[in-house]
């Protein structure tokens, strides 16, 4: 499920023209990097898609970069689901397995390319900083449990954790571009918890 939310980027007043502009080159934008994906993205296809001039974003976004991120980062591209089956290893196998498929589509390889991307804008900056924290505190739950069901020690690094799973699959995304094969979550889930619950000489 993808939840817009159109929160990121220039303020504006509520309603108006302003906002409908700013939503239609916003929902454009998304349109075409789903089809087309983030390299072959132009202001002039987001203009002809929105029905409004080029110059109108570029007014308001001044870059692409800029129109790229605010496009994805206002939109709560997907909020994965936060399992409990009451096993650390399913629940994080499960979470990895959603990540692992939401990174594999169009809009999902563009929104972690959104997140790289180099920005001067301060705001859009910020943005990138609320998202990953909108990402990542609702999964920290999952090691919560796992601690107070006694699972794994107290001492464990809670977003370590997260980040050692969820990073093998964005760096495939972003960098190597290798598939990420349906056996992957669960063997990076297997790697990580078996570190963890490694006796400590």
């Amino acid at each position: 499920m993808i939840i817009c939310m159109s929160e990121i980027g220039v303020r504006r007043r509520p309603g108006g023209r302003s906002a409908r502009v700013r939503q239609s080159v916003l929902d454009a934008t998304l349109a075409v990097l789903a089809e087309d994906g983030v390299d072959a993205l132009t202001v002039a296809a987001v203009a002809a898609r929105a029905g409004v001039h080029e110059t109108s974003i570029r007014r308001r976004w001044r870059t692409r970069a800029n129109l790229i991120c605010d496009a994805l980062l206002s939109c709560s591209a997907q909020q994965l689901p936060i399992p409990d089956t009451g096993s650390l290893r399913e629940d994080l196998t499960a979470f990895a397995t959603e990540a692992a498929a939401y990174d594999a589509t169009p809009l999902g390889r563009a929104l972690l390319h959104a997140t790289v991307m180099p920005t001067a804008d301060d705001a859009l900056a910020k943005a990138r900083e609320d998202f990953w924290r909108r990402r990542r505190e609702p999964a920290k739950v999952m090691i919560w449990r796992a601690v107070a069901r006694g699972e794994i020690p107290a001492t464990t690094a809670t977003q370590l954790v997260l980040e050692a799973i969820v990073a093998p699959l964005h760096f495939r995304t972003l960098v190597t571009h290798d598939r990420l094969d349906e056996r992957l979550p669960r063997e990076i889930v297997d790697l990580v918890l078996n570190g963890i619950l490694e006796p400590q000489p």
